[in-house]
């Protein structure tokens, strides 16, 4: 699923100052799932990284970042001074946003440059958007439509990625269908 879980986790904890029965304790997991994932040994599923994220407090998408991708966001805050000012003065835009959303936030350029006030509000509303159609299709992929929701994605990924494109990314397979 993500090769940076792992790190992610182990940085999430760093930052929160938290141990390893910490974590088992706020998110439920198991301690050797916990542990597989420090050591990279075990690549979580959907519910469980939603869970992690849940019980430490963060959104799921702290665990999918580059770990190496965080000095440029970290930069791009100080490059892009209105979105302090945005976030003031709309708070509601805001609520519930994980300190990854806001960095995402700061990385977005507008037209020509840093955002305005009115861009960094439409970007902030279609990061609200997105956020919750993601929570949606995480759901839905759990539940006992999985397979009619990932025909349904499937379906409009191919409308929208020119084939060739998606041979370059995919994983070729044999002619009896192995990778």
């Amino acid at each position: 699923m993500n090769e940076h879980t792992g790190d992610n986790l182990r940085r999430i904890m760093a930052e929160q100052g938290l141990s390893l029965g910490q974590v088992v304790a706020r998110t439920g997991l198991d301690r050797r799932t916990i542990g597989a994932i420090l050591d990279g040994s075990n690549r979580p599923h959907s519910r469980t990284i939603h869970r992690l994220a849940a019980g430490l407090g963060v959104s799921p998408d702290e665990f999918f970042v580059n770990p190496g991708q965080l000095l440029y966001r970290r930069f791009d805050a100080e490059t892009n001074p209105v979105v302090r000012d945005v976030v003031a003065a709309h708070p509601e835009l805001f609520a519930g946003w994980s300190r990854m959303d806001f960095e995402e936030l700061h990385s977005r350029f507008g037209e020509g440059g840093a955002l305005t006030a009115e861009g960094t509000q439409d970007v902030a509303r279609r990061m609200n958007r997105n956020r919750q159609v993601h929570e949606r299709l995480a759901l839905l992929l759990e539940s006992h439509q999985a397979d009619v929701i990932s025909d349904i994605v499937e379906v409009m990924y191919r409308q929208v990625v020119p084939s060739t494109s998606r041979r370059s990314r995919e994983p070729q397979m044999d002619t009896d269908g192995h990778r």
